[in-house]
């Protein structure tokens, strides 16, 4: 009888020992309120925790100092001398117009047009432009430095004009 409570209260000591072991005796939840305990930032189950690392923080931003770096005489110019083509897509902030096929006033040709400005300054060196046939190809440096004349012709023309004012 002795040798069947000494045998029970060494397997109690024994399992309440073992038990103790796994968790340090921290019964109840964990106090680390880390959702992300052992996970790698790949798991799906993974949660952003750090709030300027979120969707949310591109419409929160701190700093108004977003400026745009597309000299606007440019601009203004490209999108009137190629008015005859179809807009396809523009962006401000990078100097980007795409434009669909057209044919200019008095030609026979249809033409495409891609517009860089990339440069602040209202100079040839911030103008870049790639004009292309309806078959693909190419068109001839003469043809294409005759539009990037008459873009800055153009914006010089109207810088001059609010220079006036």
């Amino acid at each position: 009888m002795v040798r069947s409570s000494v045998f029970k209260s060494t397997l109690a000591l024994v399992v309440v020992s073992a038990l103790g072991a796994c968790g340090g005796l921290n019964f109840g939840p964990p106090n680390d309120n880390d959702p992300n305990l052992g996970l790698s930032p790949t798991n799906p189950n993974y949660v952003e925790t750090n709030p300027d690392n979120t969707i949310w923080a591109i419409f929160n931003r701190k700093d108004n100092d977003t400026s745009v770096s597309v000299n606007k005489y440019l601009w203004s110019a490209s999108l009137e001398v190629l008015n005859f083509l179809p807009v396809q897509s523009i962006d401000p902030y990078t100097g980007v117009i795409v434009t669909g096929y057209g044919t200019p006033p008095g030609g026979n040709q249809s033409y495409r047009a891609t517009v860089l400005i990339d440069d602040p300054a209202l100079d040839a060196r911030s103008l870049n432009i790639a004009l292309q046939t309806r078959g693909g190809r190419t068109v001839s440096k003469a043809t294409s430095r005759a539009v990037e004349d008459a873009i800055l012709s153009r914006a010089r023309e109207m810088r001059i004009a609010d220079a006036k004012f």
